[in-house]
């Protein structure tokens, strides 16, 4: 089984207004909002806009103001200050109480907002006056439809979840049932009021916290922060200054940290937005087993296994519905190895539903693609990484290269668990604080921190071993004192940890997130290239057999099906009912990339030569090749005759087990797989209307073929396969063939046999050709042309003209070049032929019948009692494309006077006229030929038709043969 993606390739960058939702960690997906009486609101209901802006607050008698940017992303407002550090917020609308107009000075354009716990904020305008009025109708209009949503009503019992509340409230009960650590005393669960949610912290507050308290001085970093809620804000109205990110580098107490973390990183306001989805999940779900369910049970006993909380069933059960609820929540992602330690860590601060829209957000937004299938993200930031250790410590990286030590040995299991299963959980979450705090970039400056500080050391290293080694010593001893031999006591206080931190944010300072995003765009098309190689060597692996293919043919059939797959993404797969898809007992298949039938048709046009409309257009100014794919029932049934499975999609197995089945086909293979493909109910019989199909499928395979050849070859298989499936029809028993009129049998009645089929095929030399030789052959594995990733062009110009060169506008330069070709008369379109085996325009002599004398003897006529079918066949072989259009030319190349309906009209009369066959002309006994000659011809024909009958096995019954032989 496999798994194909062109996500990685269709890859694109985020804009500016992306940009801007991630530095606020804002929810980029609006969930459906409803209002008060339940009635949605439409999504065109979402304002936005941005408008310069001075920030004013009054903070301990002293006021405050910054110069930045306001910016409103209805349900939401935020701001920033021009450098983006001394000041930002993302405040939810909901929370604004109140919003007034000051009367400031003429020209002075100032609004007062006061949040729902009091804190006010003024905000001027500096914008022009337009501008700012324009502004504020639009804040008016997001801040009424906060108030219909009815949204404004859940902040306070929201805010009761927040362990921030009862720091600041003044009757707090929190501290007297509270460990020094922060975990509670047995029995100090905090009550509710009536049914209001309460706090409720992670798994330490019952299987205590790591580290000692007393020396993570918890009490004094509490009080800290207390008294910046008072001032600053808490939890969704939490205003952040340059003092908040200092706190949080040294460490945020036990028992806010799960707070801060979901503040700090936007989960909060996806927890705020989506009340209840989690246990909504889990009930959904409940009870299902799939591939990533099997995963996480493997992986539960080998999160953390050192912690206490992960050696009951109480932490086992909590890490166990939090991964399912996110794969469940997150089919396509599922689950991936790190992930549980990740989690695992997350939990011994924050109960369940936060820890799973934290997870949400670290596996979609701060850290993408890490925790995907292929971890794609994960290995783009390794080379990422290796890129920073080259420019910023080159002589570790030659010794490195030197050696041959792979850095990524070491650093992959740093960032895929930041740190939690490197470091010991006291300075790991340290490292989480401020990951969560100032972005990814901590990643990459803590990283390099630790080689410069060990550089010594590292510089000794011979192997992959030592370097692993190395690392383990050093992150044991982080608790030591960085400078042991020190006369200052100061300086002996000072730990590695300590000291980790201060190389980390000052000596590599320069490591930005704006540095990150340029090397990974640089860096991007060189992964996404080796993942997919890596992806197909993986496939063609996965395959339980090759069939009759060579292992480079099966890499060419899987180029073509990438490239389909890249051109028309396949649907994801719509689960079935639970009760129907698995039981406890029986878990769900792996995932497998199957594709529907608009992706087939595009995998078939790189395929097969009939499946694609292949023209050159030559208009005056340019010569171009353009392909499309067809569209026809032919195509639709290849699709379904395929489908072994019956699942309504195609494997990448299905197409190389149907592939083998007619590229390595002999004359008589090919005969019956054409037959086979036709017959829809698989009874050995092709009825009247399929048989009409036969010749449509037929028609639309020579649809661009040259000359008259295929249209005639098509036309006498119609007039033989009605003429010969009439003559073989079984007659009442007692009557006489001779005498009797022939059967009358319904167009959805079985009519025609395998044998007869082929008998009807083989009579005709330009069907046999095709069918020996010409249909296997437009069935051709050839090297897909290799498709440029998209160009990383961060120049003025190089966006410029990636802006300027999309596939729109070249189809639209092409279609206006056509037009004014036309005008000029320059314009030509040729067709290239699916077979092209005639190249001039003549048409083949048809063999003789094969039918006996005592059959023609017999009242047949072509297809008797059918002349409303052939006539339905004849209308339909004038436009055989589904999609009702013309077809353009059976002769692409023919003079301009060519019409071909006067072709059609041609072959319709002679059709419906007899077609000569010489073994029927009637011999006079007064001729002069020699009779003795003709009857030895005779015999010698029928000789041939009996062995031809004998070896294959028709279905003529005994006195068939017996009228036969008399003849």
């Amino acid at each position: 089984m496999s798994t194909i993606s062109a996500q990685l390739r269709n890859f694109k960058e985020p804009d500016r207004d992306e940009q801007t939702l991630l530095f606020f960690a804002i929810p980029p997906n609006r969930p459906k909002r409803v209002d008060a009486t339940g009635q949605s609101i439409p999504e065109d209901g979402r304002h936005k806009m941005e408008i310069n802006a001075v920030l004013t607050l009054a903070a301990e008698g002293a006021e405050d103001s910054y110069a930045g940017k306001l910016h409103l992303f209805s349900p939401y407002l935020a701001f920033s200050s021009l450098d983006r550090k001394s000041v930002r917020f993302t405040i939810p609308l909901c929370t604004v109480r109140r919003v007034e107009r000051l009367n400031a000075r003429a020209g002075v354009y100032a609004l007062s907002l006061l949040l729902w716990h009091g804190m006010k904020i003024v905000v001027q305008l500096t914008s022009l006056r337009p501008v700012a009025d324009q502004f504020c109708a639009l804040l008016s209009m997001a801040l009424k439809a906060e108030l219909q949503a009815g949204k404004m009503k859940t902040v306070k019992p929201f805010s009761k979840t927040c362990y921030s509340e009862y720091l600041v409230s003044d009757t707090s009960p929190v501290s007297e049932k509270e460990r020094e650590d922060g975990s509670l005393i047995d029995g100090g669960e905090k009550a509710g009021e009536g049914d209001l949610p309460v706090f409720q912290g992670g798994l330490g507050l019952k299987f205590k916290f790591p580290g000692d308290p007393k020396k993570l001085r918890e009490a004094s970093k509490t009080k800290l922060w207390t008294n910046y809620f008072k001032v600053h804000g808490r939890h969704l109205t939490l205003i952040r200054y340059p003092q908040a990110t200092r706190f949080v580098q040294v460490g945020l107490p036990n028992r806010l940290r799960g707070e801060m973390w979901e503040t700090l990183s936007g989960s909060i306001y996806l927890r705020f937005a989506n009340p209840g989805r989690y246990e909504q999940i889990l009930d959904e779900n409940k009870g299902r087993i799939n591939i990533s369910t099997e995963d996480i049970e493997k992986d539960l006993h080998r999160s953390l296994p050192e912690y206490p909380a992960y050696q009951s069933e109480e932490g086992i059960g909590a890490l166990r519905r939090v991964l399912q609820a996110y794969s469940f929540n997150n089919p396509e992602t599922g689950y991936c190895q790190a992930m549980n330690i990740l989690a695992a860590a997350i939990l011994i601060y924050m109960p369940e539903e936060q820890v799973f829209w934290l997870l949400e957000v670290i596996c979609d937004r701060l850290l993408p693609g890490y925790y995907s299938p292929s971890m794609h993200g994960t290995l783009l930031d390794q080379r990422v990484f290796e890129s920073l250790v080259a420019r910023c410590l080159p002589i570790i990286h030659d010794h490195f290269q030197e050696v041959d030590v792979q850095l990524s040995v070491a650093s992959l299991p740093w960032f895929l668990s930041l740190y939690v299963n490197s470091m010991p959980m006291v300075f790991a979450f340290r490292v989480v604080d401020c990951f969560f705090c100032m972005g990814p970039k901590v990643l990459f400056q803590v990283g390099l921190a630790i080689l410069k500080i060990n550089g010594e050391k590292l510089l000794q290293i011979q192997d992959d071993g030592q370097f692993i080694h190395l690392m383990r010593d050093y992150f044991n001893s982080l608790g030591d004192s960085a400078h042991p031999n020190s006369s200052d006591s100061r300086a002996r206080a000072i730990t590695k940890f300590q000291e980790l931190l201060l190389v980390s944010f000052r000596e590599f300072a320069v490591i930005t997130e704006e540095t990150i995003f340029s090397e990974r765009r640089r860096f991007r098309n060189e992964i996404v290239s080796s993942i997919e190689s890596f992806s197909k060597r993986s496939a063609i692996r996965n395959l339980k057999t090759f069939e009759r293919f060579t292992k480079e043919q099966v890499g060419l059939i899987y180029d073509a099906l990438f490239k389909a797959v890249c051109n028309e993404p396949p649907p994801a797969p719509a689960p079935a009912p639970i009760s129907l898809l698995t039981t406890k007992d029986a878990a769900e298949e792996r995932p497998e990339t199957r594709i529907g039938s608009k992706t087939f048709n595009v995998f078939l046009s790189e395929i097969a030569t009939w499946a694609r409309d292949e023209k050159v257009v030559m208009n005056g100014f340019q010569q171009r090749v353009d392909r499309d794919v067809a569209d026809h029932e032919l195509m639709d049934r290849l699709f379904f005759f395929w489908d072994f499975s019956c699942r309504g999609a195609l494997s990448f197995q299905d197409l190389v087990t149907g592939l083998d089945g007619v590229i390595f086909g002999d004359l008589m293979d090919n005969i019956e797989w054409f037959f086979n493909l036709h017959d829809k109910n698989k009874d050995g019989f092709l009825t009247k209307d399929e048989v009409l199909t036969v010749s449509e499928s037929l028609l639309f395979i020579f649809r661009f073929e040259i000359g008259d050849a295929y249209l005639g070859a098509v036309s006498r298989f119609m007039s033989n396969a009605f003429e010969y499936g009439d003559a073989l029809l079984p007659r009442p028993e007692g009557t006489d063939e001779k005498d009797s009129p022939v059967p009358q049998v319904e167009s959805n009645q079985p009519y025609l046999s395998l044998a007869t089929f082929r008998m009807v095929l083989l009579a005709d030399e330009v069907l046999e050709s095709f069918f020996e030789t010409d249909l296997s052959a437009s069935f051709r594995l050839e090297p897909v042309p290799l498709m440029e990733l998209t160009s990383n062009n961060n120049g003025f110009l190089g966006g410029l003209w990636s802006n300027i060169a999309t596939d729109s506008n070249v189809k639209l330069f092409h279609k206006l070049s056509d037009e004014v070709g036309k005008t000029i008369g320059r314009h030509q379109v040729i067709h290239r032929p699916s077979i092209g085996r005639y190249t001039s325009i003549e048409d083949t002599r048809p063999r003789e019948s094969l039918l006996t004398p005592a059959m023609l003897k017999s009242d047949v006529s072509p297809g008797s009692g059918d002349r409303t079918s052939i006539t339905r066949f004849l209308s339909h072989s004038r436009c055989f494309d589904r999609r009702g259009e013309k077809s353009s030319s059976l002769n692409p190349i023919s003079p301009a006077g060519f019409d071909p309906l006067v072709q059609a009209t041609n072959a319709a009369n002679a059709l419906m006229e007899r077609t000569p066959f010489a073994i029927d002309d009637a011999g006079d006994d007064d001729e002069d030929e020699d009779e003795d000659e003709e009857e030895t011809e005779d015999d010698d024909v029928l000789d041939e038709v009996d062995a031809f009958l004998e070896a294959h096995d028709t279905g003529i019954t005994d006195a068939d043969r017996e009228v036969a032989k008399g003849g």
